[in-house]
C-alpha cells in the first residue's frame, strides 16, 4: 500500500534507539526523507549505520534554544518539515519514597519539555505552510498511575492534553496532532523500569518482568516495530481525519473504553 509519504521530510526525535529507531526505519522504507536526532553523537552515528540515506543531528531537546537551533538547521539543510515524530526522552522511574521536587522537574524536562520545545516552533512553521503532522509517542503511564512512574506519568498525561489541545488549535491550519501510548515495549528502557519495581517491591528482575507480562492481555511485550507501524500510518495521508486523539497500544493491559 502506498501511504503517500514518498519525499516527505520526517524528523524522528530520539531516533537513535528503540521505538524511535524503528520509526526512522519504516519511514525510510516508505520513501520518506528521514532525519533523526539524539543527545549522544555516538548513538546517532551507530543508528545511521542501519539507516542508509538518513540524516543525523545531535541536540538536547530539553533545552529550548537547542531545539529551535535544530529546527533551523533542518530547514536550512533539508527543507521544511512535513512530519515530526517525538520519541526523545523518558522520565526515570523511581519508587515514590525516592521522589523529590528535583525528580519531578527532571521528569518534566526529560519527557514533556523535550517534546514541547521542538513541537512549538515546528507546529507554527507547519501552520504557516498549511500542512504538517505531529505524532507524539507518549506512553500508557499517563493513563493509569503506577507507583514507580508517578512523575513520568504526570508528564505523559500533560502530553496527552497538549496533543488534544494543539490538534484543536491548529486543525483549521491544516496540521494534525496525534498521540500513541505504547505499554511495555522490548527496548533498553524496560530494564530501567523493572529495576525501580524491584526496589519498590523487593523482587528479582525476573519476577518483576513476569509480574508485568502477567498484566498484559496479549501476554507479551510489544516490539518497537509494532509501535512504529502504527506511527507510520497515523503520520500518513491515509489517516487524514485522525487528529487530537491518543491511540492506546498497551496490549490490553488496561481494558477500558
Amino acid at each position: 500500500m502506498d501511504l503517500g509519504l514518498t519525499g516527505k521530510l520526517v524528523l524522528v526525535t530520539g531516533g537513535s534507539k528503540g521505538i524511535g529507531l524503528a520509526c526512522a526505519g519504516v519511514f525510510l522504507r516508505e520513501g520518506a526523507r528521514v532525519a533523526i536526532c539524539s543527545r549522544d553523537p555516538a548513538n546517532v552515528e551507530a543508528a545511521l549505520a542501519s539507516l542508509p540515506g538518513a540524516h543525523g543531528f545531535t541536540a538536547d531537546l530539553a533545552d529550548a534554544a537547542a531545539a529551535a537551533h535544530l529546527l533551523a538547521r533542518l530547514d536550512a539543510e533539508l527543507g521544511p518539515l512535513d512530519v515530526l515524530v517525538n520519541s526523545a526522552g523518558a522520565a526515570r522511574r523511581v519508587p515514590p519514597e525516592e521522589l523529590t521536587p528535583a525528580a519531578w522537574h527532571a521528569a518534566m524536562d526529560a519527557k514533556f519539555f523535550s517534546y514541547i520545545n521542538i513541537t512549538d516552533p515546528a507546529i507554527k512553521r507547519m501552520a504557516a505552510r498549511g500542512t504538517g503532522v505531529v505524532v507524539n509517542i507518549i506512553g500508557s503511564g499517563g493513563k493509569v498511575a503506577a507507583p514507580v512512574h508517578i512523575a513520568g506519568g504526570a508528564a505523559n498525561a500533560a502530553l496527552m492534553l497538549a496533543t488534544a489541545g494543539l490538534a484543536a488549535a491548529y486543525g483549521r491550519a491544516g496540521v494534525r496532532v496525534v498521540g500513541v501510548n505504547p505499554g511495555l515495549t522490548a527496548t533498553s528502557r524496560v530494564r530501567e523500569g523493572l529495576q525501580a519495581t524491584m526496589r519498590a517491591n523487593h523482587v528479582s528482575e525476573a519476577e518483576a518482568l513476569a509480574e508485568a507480562v502477567a498484566r498484559i492481555g496479549l501476554g507479551r511485550l510489544a516490539e518497537p516495530a509494532e509501535v512504529a507501524e502504527a506511527v507510520l500510518f497515523l503520520a500518513s495521508p491515509k489517516a487524514s481525519y485522525i487528529s487530537g486523539v491518543t491511540v492506546g497500544m498497551d496490549g490490553v493491559t488496561t481494558p477500558v473504553i
